[in-house]
């Protein structure tokens, strides 16, 4: 690492801005003066809308402009937002119904946008949304994973968005027929909602030729393309800034109606706007995650080698198809066909539904937790059902180190890896060899143990290229633009240092900037784990390009040929002369010259292959059986991230995304009743993770550096959460298995624990 980065803890510069309330968030810097916007939503399910009578509402004190979607139309706002749109078996498309900025004719779900008013104050705006006379003429709502029942869209009249599959169904069958034993389970994969810290909002101002929209998301140049279709602009003439922003997950990568209505009232009034969600009402329109039904078959050989395995997965999408830009199969719901095993055959059928219910995240929707939860659940329950030790069963499966590269089923190329190697530390770190007498401990005090295994594998997604450029100011300062998307990872810290490491500017003179499609012309914003690998290797490039520059500049100062300059990461030097300047030096040296065009460099790099981050996590857990309250006492964690730039981030996403994983399979569940009302709207009622619900978290490495780059790095922005579900769950199935329990699926809340047991001893008896 000592040529990419010298692999230190440092800590992170944002940190104190944050921490004492000098973060620039987007509801802290929206324009004096602007109006605010108050969304009316619809509450119920689906319905038709028999009427909407805004009069009122526009006569109210302080209002200025209450928007439906007559009058979206009538103003020539007529394109819908996108959507990803799949191929089905047969090769037809799947269902693109349309999704309006503001209901037309029907509502599809509780929460669903139907207008929006603008008032001088937010008491004034909610007074008149409360003034609006909304009558529904109610239908009956779809929640359930099937065909059938009251159609949603004319697109889809069963309801049925996409009927999809992935690898050789007919191999795959004929593998798990000729298999010495194939084991079946059904794993369920609740609902959750993300909940960031800050929830979502943006302003909007329009100087009668430019239209600026600030929103706090992953990325601004989406935002940017979409708002110049939908409101007919030219790209030139919007702009889109991400401020700080206080937290992501995928959920903020898309798009959202109050955007292009914030943006449209602006340009409308011709003065400043502003929204911003409460949490309730970010409960109710953030696109979810999960909300998938999965039935699995894994066959196995008669040494207990893993041949073949089967899902079938039912996905509900929502009220809308998913806006996540990319088609959600080869992107996301691949990853279940490309996890650790290697595996003679494989298929994958999903069928998504249309439900009355809120978006679901195509991340966190259909991604990877969700592949590695379903497959790490079914190696769990065979190894119970062949009456083998799971962590040999997984060992008898791995690919092996000399099997690398591999081409998988899913058409990825996995460069490098020890499977083998990573878990037997990860038994160390978990001390597993003396599980059995904490069991026996636990026992001793009435309580049920249970110890689970992950052993996940992800890879970095989204855009494989992004762009960097350095500029050089008057005042020795360094400015580095970046095309990612800082949503509390650490950014400014790790790419100030990656690039003091690599020039020898000081790390305080460097300034990241980020998130302003006028400062930075692309960029693929944050998503996937790809924010840190693709964007140091855009560094890279861009430090080569201005060694390159400053090279014959120096030579002719010097001296020296240019073939004689070198530079050492501090200094340049050559043979035969006393000069030795930095970067900082030689820029200072162009400027005195007039030498401008030696004052900013910038390069575009493209990863040529994704990277492969994998691990091991090993959770424990007890059990009151008379309570059903589950406590995880144990948590450990061990990591191939290949060549870790800095430790502490990395170690502070794990900790992050175990939170996230533990959370939803201990606690977090979204609930709607018969009727498609959300009942988990408040943090009264939805259960996000505490602090005493977490233990301390043993975090260690073994790195396998990638080849893939040439820094060696694997992304580790989402594995925290990838491990934590299933390693959480498994353990607490294994300590319910002693009682009989023979499925169980999350949340592990107390009182559906205290079902299972009850249920099992009901069973038994």
């Amino acid at each position: 690492m000592e040529k990419f980065g010298r692999s230190q803890p440092v800590r992170r510069v944002e940190d104190v801005r944050f921490l004492t309330g000098q973060g620039r968030y987007v509801d802290d810097i929206a324009p004096e003066g602007a109006l605010y916007g108050v969304v009316l939503r619809s509450p119920v399910a689906h319905g038709r809308i028999a009427g909407l009578d805004v009069t009122d509402a526009r006569a109210a004190p302080g209002v200025h402009l209450v928007l439906t979607a007559d009058d979206l139309a009538a103003d020539g706002i007529t394109e819908g937002m996108v959507a990803s749109v799949v191929d089905n078996r047969d090769g037809t498309r799947g269902a693109a119904p349309r999704r309006p900025l503001l209901a037309e004719g029907k509502v599809r779900f509780v929460g669903e946008p139907v207008a929006m008013v603008f008032a001088d104050s937010l008491a004034q705006a909610r007074d008149a949304a409360e003034m609006i006379v909304l009558d529904i003429d109610d239908l009956p709502a779809k929640l359930d994973l099937a065909a059938g029942g009251e159609a949603l869209h004319d697109e889809a009249p069963d309801n049925r968005a996409f009927d999809w599959g992935l690898g050789d169904e007919g191999a795959c069958q004929s593998a798990l027929e000729g298999a010495a034993h194939v084991v079946r389970m059904a794993v369920d994969d609740n609902r959750v909602i993300v909940n960031s810290m800050e929830p979502r909002g943006c302003f909007a101002e329009w100087d009668g030729a430019r239209l600026h929209l600030s929103v706090n998301g992953q990325g601004v140049w989406g935002p940017k393309g979409q708002l110049a279709k939908i409101l007919k602009l030219d790209e030139a003439s919007v702009r889109v800034t991400n401020p700080d922003v206080g937290g992501g997950f995928g959920m903020k990568a898309m798009t959202y109606p109050e955007y292009f209505l914030c943006a449209h009232a602006a340009m409308t009034l011709g003065r400043p706007v502003r929204w911003m969600s409460d949490r309730t009402e970010a409960m109710l329109s953030d696109n979810a995650g999960r909300d998938l039904v999965h039935e699995v078959a894994l066959g196995f050989d008669e040494n207990l080698k893993l041949v073949a395995y089967r899902v079938d997965t039912k996905c509900n999408l929502g009220a809308y198809n998913s806006q996540f830009g990319q088609p959600i199969q080869t992107q996301l719901f691949s990853r279940v066909l490309t996890g650790v095993y290697d595996v003679q055959d494989a298929y994958l059928h999903v069928e998504g539904y249309y439900t009355n219910t809120t978006q679901v995240d195509a991340y966190r929707g259909a991604g990877r937790p969700e592949a590695n939860y379903v497959l790490e659940r079914a190696m769990d329950m065979a190894a119970r059902e062949l009456g083998v030790d799971g962590w040999d069963l997984r060992r008898r499966s791995f690919i092996r180190a000399e099997q690398f590269p591999y081409a998988t089923m899913a058409g990825e190329t996995y460069d490098v890896g020890d499977f083998h190697l990573v878990l037997d530390h990860a038994a160390r770190t978990a001390e597993l060899d003396g599980f059995a007498a904490r069991r026996k401990a636990s026992e001793a005090r009435g309580r049920l143990r249970g110890i689970g295994l992950c052993y996940y594998i992800e890879s970095i997604l989204g855009d494989p290229s992004e762009g960097a450029k350095v500029e050089f100011n008057e005042d020795g300062t360094v400015f580095i633009y970046v095309g990612t998307q800082s949503n509390g990872q650490g950014h400014e810290t790790v790419y100030a240092r990656f690039l003091s490491d690599q020039t020898g500017i000081p790390f305080e003179a460097i300034t990241v900037i980020q998130g302003d499609s006028d400062r930075i012309a692309q960029g693929g914003g944050t998503g996937g784990s790809r924010s840190v690998t693709v964007q140091n290797n855009a560094t890279l490039a861009t430090v080569d390009r201005m060694i390159a520059a400053f090279t014959p500049y120096l030579a002719g100062k010097m001296g020296v040929a240019e073939a004689d300059v070198r530079f050492d990461d501090e200094t340049f030097r050559a043979p035969g002369s006393n000069l030795t300047p930095t970067m900082l030096e030689v820029a200072a040296m162009a400027r005195a010259d007039g030498r401008d065009d030696l004052l900013m460099h910038e390069a575009r790099a493209t990863l040529e292959a994704r990277s492969f981050p994998n691990g091991a996590h090993v959770a424990e857990v007890e059990v009151d059986p008379e309570t059903g309250v589950v406590t995880l006492d144990r948590y450990s964690v061990v990591d191939d991230f290949g060549n870790l730039i800095n430790p502490m981030l990395a170690e502070g996403q794990v900790h992050g995304g175990v939170a996230q994983g533990v959370g939803q399979a201990l606690s977090e569940s979204v609930v709607y009743d018969a009727d498609g009302q959300l009942l988990t709207a408040t943090f009264m009622d939805y259960a996000m993770p505490r602090a005493n619900d977490l233990p301390m978290i043993a975090f260690e490495t073994e790195p396998v550096p990638s080849t893939a780059n040439v820094m060696g790095m694997k992304g580790c922005g989402e594995a925290g959460t990838v491990g934590a579900m299933a390693a959480t769950a498994n353990a607490v199935f294994d300590a319910l298995w002693t009682r009989g329990v023979r499925r169980a699926d999350m949340p592990f809340t107390p009182h559906r624990v205290w079902n299972m047991l009850n249920d099992a001893m009901e069973n038994a008896a």
